[in-house]
């Protein structure tokens, strides 16, 4: 070959070189980024997502003797996909054999169903919240015209258990009443985009999504405490026709709730057939009540605190005290002579409150209602919390205030009352009940603290009344509470029911309580037993013996050991 042709053909192939070279580096480096920006543009698509729920949870407290343990979970609100099922009226070729044939594979009748396909031609609902195992059947039967939409939806597995606690999720997917009203925004999930990727997007790409779902709650409450005390209400329903009732278990050195009964209940899985809003309320923080003899402890704790009275002190009982116009007279119109401090409270005596009362100024008993939290909200986290701030009384007369002592013209919710009877438990300091626990959010957690003031009335005054309360379950009004072996600190109270349009009480109506501790030396628990007008006369026969029961349960499930 002759040079000059081998320098022609090497001098093509140098410029197709270069030529490639160029091209090459104008694409991978001076617009490198475009490119790659153009590719990963079709691997790589967005879409709109929401994250689910938080679910809610409680468990068992019997490793933990009622603190915060690990104990066996249980599941009060959870997701499940549900499926809702509809037809296209216009696609059905022949509507009466559709019906017929759909009506015998379900609970619904030929006629409803007919009737729903003349409501529309376009778009009909047949059913809601129908499971897989519901649907996949009437898949089989590949009627035309039927279609099937999947949803996110929510399933309370406890049914009637703690109902008035968790609420429900209504149809507007909005938290109603309860933990799904008070933490929507924490339950609830975000929205967002998210990106769905596909082939070179994979590597070396962040598959950290942000995270959308809503965080779940942990409750303090004790599966096994809450079961008992719902069921000791169904069963007083049944022995002593009562209206309605509350139980609620507090660990009284932090506030913890253990247990929130309300009779009677309902089916959060079933909310939408309650023909009445009365039944979602929680009675026990959402209506105020006058609680009777069962606050008499905290009119003895004002005069002790304040120097006015020793348990030493004696009181002559005539059966009663005129004030002005009016006479009050003991709840059972006994006469019970000489009494030191300690038989005010055995006896229930409701002129020995009233003596009480009149040891202290009107300010000074108004400035402890204060302290003790009966005018202010607890601040459980619950949806919906009501209080009185007992305005009429403030400004009522000596008479008033005579009756305010044994518990009769001042209000206050059951949470209220419980809260506050833990300072005779937890030496004179108030708590503030919470229900939930642990908040946990993806791999996060957050512990609630419980919170504790300084005390309200000092540890000595405390502990004074804690010793009349024990006398009062070992040989006062309260002894049926009694339980061989322990010292339980306790209080009947069985108050009149005020009109609600007028002034003045029902002669037929009454609210019974039993109000305690234990064991009193070392309280670990506190329960109020609240009934709404029992058939019987006296809260002796009524809410003592459930608190009675409750507390062995307790006591047994978390193996306490005897005092004595």
């Amino acid at each position: 070959m002759k040079p000059w042709r081998s320098y022609i053909i090497f001098s093509v192939y140098f410029l197709l070189a270069a030529i490639i070279i160029s091209r090459l580096f104008y694409i991978q480096v001076i617009n490198g980024k475009l490119y790659q920006a153009q590719a990963l543009g079709q691997q790589v698509a967005f879409r709109e997502v929401k994250g689910d729920r938080g679910e809610v949870f409680f468990e068992n407290s019997k490793e933990s003797y009622g603190k915060y343990g690990s104990g066996q979970l249980k599941s009060l609100a959870v997701n499940q996909q549900e499926w809702l099922m509809y037809a296209i009226p216009k696609k059905i070729p022949d509507k009466n054999a559709f019906a017929k044939t759909l009506s015998e594979n379900t609970k619904l009748t030929k006629e409803f169903i007919l009737a729903k396909l003349g409501e529309s031609e376009s778009y009909v609902i047949l059913k809601k919240e129908l499971l897989e195992d519901d649907v996949e059947p009437l898949k089989k039967l590949q009627l035309e015209g039927l279609y099937w939409e999947k949803s996110s939806g929510r399933y309370y597995p406890q049914e009637r258990l703690a109902s008035q606690v968790v609420g429900f999720l209504g149809g507007n997917l909005q938290g109603q009443y309860g933990l799904e009203g008070h933490y929507e925004e924490i339950l609830k999930g975000k929205e967002g985009i998210e990106e769905e990727k596909s082939g070179l997007a994979l590597i070396d790409s962040d598959q950290t999504q942000r995270y959308l779902n809503g965080s779940d709650l942990y409750l303090t409450i004790d599966y096994n405490i809450q079961f008992q005390a719902e069921s000791l209400l169904k069963e007083a329903k049944k022995n002593i026709d009562i209206e309605s009732g509350q139980i609620i278990v507090l660990k009284p050195d932090s506030g913890r709730i253990l247990a929130l009964a309300n009779f009677p209940s309902f089916d959060p899985n079933k909310y939408s057939q309650e023909t009445g809003f009365d039944i979602f309320q929680n009675s026990a923080i959402q209506k105020i009540f006058e609680p009777g003899s069962v606050f008499k402890p905290f009119t003895m704790a004002i005069a002790l605190n304040e120097g006015k009275v020793i348990p030493e002190t004696t009181f002559n009982d005539t059966g009663s005290v005129t004030i002005g116009p009016d006479t009050i007279n003991n709840f059972d119109h006994k006469k019970y002579g000489l009494q030191k401090m300690s038989g005010i409270l055995e006896k229930s005596i409701n002129t020995g409150a009233v003596f009480l009362s009149k040891s202290a100024s009107r300010q000074t008993f108004i400035d402890y209602l204060e302290k003790f939290g009966f005018n202010n909200k607890t601040g459980v986290d619950l949806q919906g919390e009501v209080a009185s701030k007992n305005d009429l009384l403030k400004k009522g007369s000596e008479f008033g205030f005579a009756t305010a002592s044994f518990g009769q013209g001042i209000e206050m919710t059951p949470i209220q009352l419980a809260r506050s009877f833990c300072i005779f438990a937890n030496g004179g300091r108030l708590v503030k009940p919470y229900i939930v626990e642990k908040i946990v959010h993806g791999a996060e957690e957050m512990m609630i603290k419980p919170d504790i003031s300084g005390p309200v009335i000092s540890e000595k005054t405390a502990s004074e009344v804690t010793a009349m309360l024990i006398n009062v379950v070992d040989r006062g009004f309260g002894d049926v509470a009694k339980i061989n072996g322990y010292y339980l600190a306790g209080k009947t109270g069985t108050a009149q029911v005020p009109f609600k349009d007028k002034k003045g009480y029902y002669p037929d109506k009454t609210i019974q309580s039993f109000i305690g501790f234990g064991p009193a030396l070392n309280p670990q628990f506190l329960i109020l037993v609240k009934l709404d007008n029992p058939k019987v006369p006296k809260s002796a026969l009524s809410a003592a013996p459930i608190f009675r029961k409750l507390a062995q349960y307790i006591i047994n499930y978390w193996q306490i050991p005897p005092d004595y």
